[in-house]
């Protein structure tokens, strides 16, 4: 582990004094840093306070705004509620898992971006609904959301081409 990770352990255990009870502020601290939980500084976590490592995952995979692996570029929500669904969403979620080889709650071997499937966005009267970085698409379908998923994957060539 780089010196700079290191450092980053202590100074989380020390801003919280050791105290255990402070673990997932800790942790999300550690996230907040990282952009992710590492597996790496997590056993340091749990060397320096401790504590078992499978406590520390317990936490990580409990609590669904803790990441084990790095988030994409682009963030890719499908509502999966009742209403959603009923109007094709699980199909929607198989069609882009199989585009781009991923699983709900995945990241796309490039980066790109990560899908998310969640219980409910609160918009039933739009379903069914996927939001892209904050922005909500209604009514998609199948061929829709791949098309919006693809302009992520076009406009992400024509900036690195404008940057070359």
């Amino acid at each position: 582990m780089s010196p700079f990770k290191n450092e980053l352990i202590q100074e989380i255990v020390t801003r919280y004094e050791e105290d255990i009870g402070m673990l997932i502020p800790m942790m999300q601290d550690l996230q907040a840093e990282c952009g992710y939980l590492p597996a790496e500084q997590l056993r340091t976590l749990a060397r320096q306070i401790h504590i078992p490592l499978t406590r520390i995952y317990g936490i990580a995979t409990f609590y669904s705004s803790f990441r084990l692996a790095p988030k994409g570029q682009h963030e890719v929500t499908l509502c999966m509620g009742t209403v959603c669904y009923l109007k094709g969403a699980g199909r929607i979620s198989e069609a882009i898992c199989e585009e781009y080889h991923i699983d709900p709650g995945g990241t796309t071997s490039d980066r790109l971006f990560t899908l998310q499937a969640v219980n409910c966005v609160g918009a039933c009267a739009l379903a069914p609904v996927m939001i892209v970085d904050g922005k909500y698409h209604d009514g998609v379908t199948s061929d829709s959301a791949l098309e919006i998923i693809s302009t992520l994957s076009a406009d992400e060539a024509a900036g690195k081409e404008d940057k070359g």
